[in-house]
């Protein structure tokens, strides 16, 4: 590194998955930020960069004035990716006798480069860096943990991993999970195929949803209107029975058909913007279609219909029939619900009212449906 600026730093090195180097140091708090970016989520010509969430201010105020407050115990720890360029000397001489040898101890060498091009990257404490930069004492250590790694993909892994018991945004992390292939926690592995599905739905210039979902990427100038979550909790519910219009074409052990699950949720839900051109696109304030509680009832309505579907010559004209013999008792941007004694602006998304409207659309669907046979 001869010529470039560097930081060295007393630390210790050991290994972890088969030869991943792993550092632990400690670091004034002025100087993360002088190490270290922040890779912040954002599309690039529609592709997925970075993973960190948008600054918290009032957060990173909070911190800062902790650290302002006075002498003050600050033993968190902030989790580092590190590129492979940064050199490590052992340290010379004898060990002590009986020492666990659980790591080796010497120099860490970080080049420093200019903002945006830096040798490291924040996996776990953005906020704590922001606040430590910003605080008077600029010599506050800070315990430091490293692992050596500039794949952007295994840098996402560890920041879901580290976050998954924190209160993330739920937007974030389903965005994230389809970018990663890491072993994840059971709850958040039933969330990456309706994560992927949600994010085709809302590119594909065929999607009914092209351009109208809620990602967290999305700038704030052109967010969209309907939540993912909504979208992602209703496929979790089809592809949890083999009934489902979605479960139908899941097969464990031999691969998800997830050609057919996407063409089954364009289909129906094409059908669904057709049947209600007028409460399709707007916000859920004007549309309770648009609204959560909205897309989790007709989601709920897809299963029954989709399945009944299957039997019809014609698939696509018998959702469409199925969908507009209900669509006079619907009331997305007008009247009152009959039978729940609801005002369509009065639905909310509380489990109670996504329930009873799931509920109540799939009686009428099924009562309209004997009277027709």
């Amino acid at each position: 590194m001869s010529g470039r600026e560097t930081l060295k730093v007393r630390a210790v090195r050991a290994e972890q998955a088969g030869g991943t180097s792993v550092f632990a140091f400690f670091l004034y708090g002025a100087d993360i930020n002088r190490v270290a970016d922040i890779s912040r989520i954002r599309r690039d010509d529609q592709e997925l960069k970075g993973f960190q969430r948008r600054e918290i201010r009032d957060h990173v105020k909070e911190i800062t004035a902790f650290l302002d407050s006075g002498p003050v115990l600050f033993p968190n720890a902030i989790i580092l990716a590190i590129s492979p360029e940064v050199e490590f000397a052992s340290a010379r001489g004898r060990s002590p006798g009986n020492m666990c040898e659980v790591g080796d101890a010497g120099t860490l060498s970080i080049p420093i480069y200019p903002e945006g091009r830096r040798a490291a990257w924040i996996v776990d404490g953005q906020q704590r860096s922001l606040a430590l930069s910003a605080a008077k004492d600029r010599t506050i250590a800070v315990p430091v943990v490293g692992f050596v790694s500039d794949a952007l993909e295994t840098q996402r892994e560890q920041f879901i991993l580290v976050n998954k018991a924190r209160p993330l945004p739920t937007r974030l992390i389903n965005e994230l999970l389809p970018e990663v292939s890491v072993l994840l926690p059971r709850d958040l592995a039933a969330r990456r195929l309706p994560s992927a599905l949600c994010e085709a739905l809302n590119t594909d210039p065929n999607s009914p949803f092209f351009g109208l979902i809620k990602r967290e990427s999305d700038a704030k100038d052109r967010a969209g209107i309907v939540t993912d979550n909504a979208l992602i909790e209703t496929m979790k519910a089809s592809l949890k029975t083999p009934a489902g219009a979605l479960g139908q074409f899941k097969h464990n052990g031999d691969g998800n058909d997830t050609v057919a699950m996407y063409d089954a949720l364009l289909l129906y839900w094409s059908a669904v913007r057709d049947t209600f051109p007028e409460a399709w696109g707007k916000p859920p304030a004007d549309s309770r279609l648009m609204h959560s509680a909205g897309i989790r009832a007709m989601g709920a309505l897809m299963d029954t219909i989709m399945l009944r579907a299957d039997a019809a010559p014609d698939k696509v004209a018998a959702v469409r029939t199925m969908l507009k013999r209900i669509a006079p008792l619907c009331c997305w941007t007008a009247g009152t619900w009959e039978g729940l004694g609801l005002a369509w602006n009065e639905i909310q998304s509380t489990s109670q009212h996504i329930t009873k409207l799931s509920d109540h659309l799939v009686h009428i669907e099924r009562d309209l449906a004997r009277a027709a046979a």
